[in-house]
């Protein structure tokens, strides 16, 4: 196998425990504002389940790149008028701060750990839809050691389009062969995998994206497969 110098990790599921994080401020949030019968994580899926088809215009060129935060203000206000809460009934300055709880994702126990460990060998960096500054606040957050950050308002692209996977090796100086995306996601390894990236994939429990269809496939055919991060620094030494 040709070396890889370069680890690009997807974050939303793989190295982030989304759905935990965005919960728990939800729950928080929601108990604020008397909807306690609202489930928070059943709210945290229905406003994660309106990202994807809030970005396939972007993908389709129908509307101009914007970042992921203000995608997530405009399907959080929808999410809420979904369950009968109206936006305009909620100061803008509480909004806004349930909106950056995707700056404070926080990270599965294994994943500090495990790119401290990987770093030694290689270069890592996110490669994530997260705008660069929801990336740079998430890492200061989660203590999350990148060598460098480069968001998706740096390729102006969505996974899974090309440019995504390619740019960023660009930007690194690095052939496609040469670099490895680690995800918990197969749409993910499968988009790079087109692009001439190596493959890992981590096993993530509870970190589907509730925005696209469940597809249950084989998870296997990628260079590599482990359990967590710290696992996979022992099988890439």
């Amino acid at each position: 196998m040709t070396k890889v110098e370069v680890l690009f990790f997807d974050v939303l599921g793989t190295v982030v425990d989304w759905r935990g994080s965005i919960a728990a401020e939800a729950s928080s949030f929601l108990k604020r504002h008397d909807a306690l019968h609202i489930d928070a994580s059943a709210f945290a899926d229905a406003w994660v389940g309106r990202y994807d088809a809030s970005v396939e215009a972007v993908r389709c060129g129908r509307r101009p790149f914007v970042p992921l935060d203000l995608l997530n203000m405009e399907n959080l206000e929808a999410c809420l008028k979904g369950y009968g809460l109206m936006p305009s009934a909620v100061p803008s300055a509480e909004l806004e701060n349930l909106n950056l709880a995707w700056h404070r994702l926080k990270p599965w126990p294994d994943s500090v750990e495990g790119l401290f460990r990987l770093k030694e060998r290689f270069i890592v960096a996110p490669l994530s839809d997260g705008n660069t500054r929801l990336l740079v606040d998430m890492a200061k957050h989660a203590g999350l050691p990148w060598d460098t950050i480069l968001g998706a308002d740096v390729s102006e692209a969505y996974k899974p389009m090309p440019q995504v996977y390619l740019r960023a090796c660009e930007l690194l100086g690095v052939e496609p062969d040469r670099a490895m995306l680690v995800a918990a996601h197969d749409y993910d390894l499968d988009a790079a995998r087109r692009c001439g990236l190596k493959t890992a994939y981590v096993v993530r429990a509870n970190a589907h994206d509730p925005s696209k269809a469940a597809v249950v496939k084989p998870r296997d055919g990628w260079e590599y497969m482990a359990n967590d991060l710290i696992e996979l620094a022992a099988v890439l030494k």
